[in-house]
């Protein structure tokens, strides 16, 4: 038997009143969701009521841990998404680049939770230029951070601190909202003040902002941290479900959950995170690790959140309509080849266009079995159809609902 779990983050939302109260999924109404619809479909709270809903808690909750017993901070799971390895008494972060307006720090407003979709060489080359920076090194080494760059607009950074009561605004949360609305408080929350004021002040004239501006694209000139953290530790995967697994993504936060899970979880240079992706690839080689011992492949696709942030109806209708024919179809068509399958379809957690922020709304779930076929009565995967069926209020019961390990 083979399993697929493929997750369109943030793709459920509410009614939008621009395609005629509906929402992305009942609008778009996509072909091959329709088929793995035609299975038994349900909802999970992916996101407990006590905490702020993200794909941090989700995607705990949908790789079967107990939430409220693991989570220690998102950046821990982001950190190790990264290849860094947190100590008793370090606290982590995510350091986004950002765009803020020309007010400056803290007068401005935020414009980008992401830098207007940094990434590539210039992302790399703003957050290397930052560390650098005499300014911002000087109050790097007053407060002894320490940053680990890539090349997206995704960073983390650690704190020699024993004291993890930061009060931090996620940035994606507060688009379009003043900054100074939203300070850091809490823990040391002068050290990130003057951390945040010194990255504008480094970054908001830096040669690449400012061909960006030419270009006519924000410019990533704030570093802006939060999800603080500490050391996390998850139970192996593996050795509970009793299955071998692979996921592809291009998020630092879900390749780190993975990994402390014990499922491997490469860097692909082609996975962007955002609407240019490169789709085929990611079915592709799902597919590949299927063949090649691998029981289960987790492919999860970002896009639809990182559009929903932006605010954008037009692109978040794309990433889906790209989940749908250039994903979940070659992946559907392929395992018909592999023999025995299931394929569970769900979001990590709804986004809303409306508010560009997540919701805790619990997440409908579509899960199609192979031995089964197909319902006789065919129906579309949308947040409407699922709305009558049963919560199932942990991650593990959905997990062992798919891989079939009973109560």
């Amino acid at each position: 038997m083979k399993y697929v779990m493929i997750i369109g983050d943030g793709m459920a939302d509410m009614p939008i009143a621009e395609i005629g109260n509906k929402t992305p999924l009942e609008y778009l109404a996509p072909r091959s969701f329709a088929e793995i619809a035609s299975g038994k479909l349900g909802r999970l709270r992916s996101c407990p009521p006590e905490f702020s809903p993200g794909s941090d808690v989700a995607f705990l909750t949908l790789l079967g841990n107990d939430t409220s017993k693991v989570f220690t901070g998102r950046s821990p799971l982001e950190a190790a998404g990264m290849g860094v390895k947190l100590k008793k008494g370090e606290v982590c972060f995510r350091l986004n680049l950002a765009a803020v307006s020309e007010e400056g720090f803290p007068g401005g407003i935020m414009l980008s939770h992401n830098g207007g979709g940094i990434e590539g060489d210039e992302a790399f080359g703003i957050i290397t230029s930052l560390i650098n920076d005499g300014g911002f090194s000087q109050v790097m080494k007053k407060y002894g951070l320490v940053v680990y760059p890539t090349n997206t607009f995704r960073h983390a950074a650690v704190l020699v601190c024993d004291d993890a009561g930061f009060i931090l605004a996620p940035p994606h949360d507060i688009v379009g909202r003043r900054i100074e609305d939203f300070l850091p408080d809490g823990t040391m929350k002068q050290a990130i003040f003057e951390i945040e004021k010194a990255s504008f002040e480094s970054l908001n004239h830096h040669p690449i902002n400012e061909s960006r501006r030419k270009r006519g694209l924000l410019p990533a000139n704030c570093a802006w941290l939060w999800g603080a953290g500490t050391v996390c530790t998850l139970e192996n995967f593996a050795d509970k479900y009793a299955v071998k697994g692979l996921v592809i993504s291009a998020v630092p936060l879900v390749k780190g959950i993975a990994r402390l899970g014990g499922l491997d979880a490469p860097d692909y240079p082609w996975a962007t995170g955002l609407l240019d992706t490169d789709y085929e690839k990611k079915a592709q080689t799902a597919i590949e690790g299927l063949k090649n011992g691998y029981d289960f492949a987790l492919i999860h696709l970002e896009a639809p959140d990182e559009m929903s942030h932006d605010g954008s109806l037009e692109n978040k209708l794309e990433s889906i309509r790209r989940l749908d024919e250039r994903i979940v179809g070659p992946v559907l068509d392929e395992l018909k080849a592999l023999g025995d399958h299931r394929v569970l379809l769900m979001p990590d957690h709804y986004t809303l266009l409306s508010t560009r922020t997540h919701d805790a709304t619990p997440v409908p779930f579509a899960l199609y079995d192979s031995r089964e076929g197909k319902n006789a009565q065919s129906r579309p995967f949308t947040e409407k159809a699922c709305e009558n069926e049963k919560v199932l209020e942990t991650g593990d019961e959905l997990m062992r609902l798919f891989f079939e390990k009973g109560g």
